[in-house]
């Protein structure tokens, strides 16, 4: 017998019917689901890019330099490199104190830089390139100034092909 809420007696909860039973026993579940979703969205939302310990903060993107006068150890890494294994020019126009990098990247026509900075780490100049352009989405090089050769040593992530490469740059003469 089904009491209606007017006749039902205070204090005695009324049994659940089959109906509401099944809704119960299908919330842990759904619950489980949608945790599941929300951490399968979590990490693919991260990707399996390889960590750019160099990324530069926003503020710090492919701008006009400032009025204030980079180091001079910063200073060394202006110039005109060139990527012997294709030909890839990568040309850093400036460097202000702050470490914002004026850069252009070619090959052989201009590669749109999204963000360009250098940086000094243990006595060690360091630079950092964001490419954002058709084929180069998001590609980037993490770059180390080698002053005994002249050279720029470092690795350069594929994002299409989600791979890193080790990869030399030389000063063009």
């Amino acid at each position: 017998m089904k009491l209606s809420n007017t006749n039902r007696r205070p204090g005695k909860p009324e049994a659940l019917g089959q109906s509401a039973r099944t809704g119960l026993h299908f919330m842990p579940r759904f619950v489980s689901v949608l945790c599941a979703g929300a951490l399968c969205g979590f990490l693919v939302s991260c990707g399996s890019k390889t960590d750019t310990p160099l990324a530069p903060r926003a503020s710090e993107t492919n701008a006009a330099p400032a009025a204030a006068a980079a180091s001079p150890e910063l200073a060394k890494l202006v110039g005109k490199w060139e990527r012997p294994d294709g030909g890839y020019i990568l040309e850093i126009k400036s460097v202000d104190a702050s470490g914002k990098l004026d850069a252009g990247y070619y090959n052989p026509d201009p590669i749109n830089v999204a963000r360009a900075a250098a940086l000094r780490d243990k006595g060690t100049n360091k630079v950092f390139i964001e490419l954002r352009d058709a084929n180069y989405p998001g590609c980037t090089y993490s770059l180390t100034y080698d002053p005994q050769s002249d050279q720029l040593y470092g690795q350069y992530f594929q994002a299409a092909m989600q791979q890193t490469f080790d990869v030399t740059f030389a000063r063009v003469k």
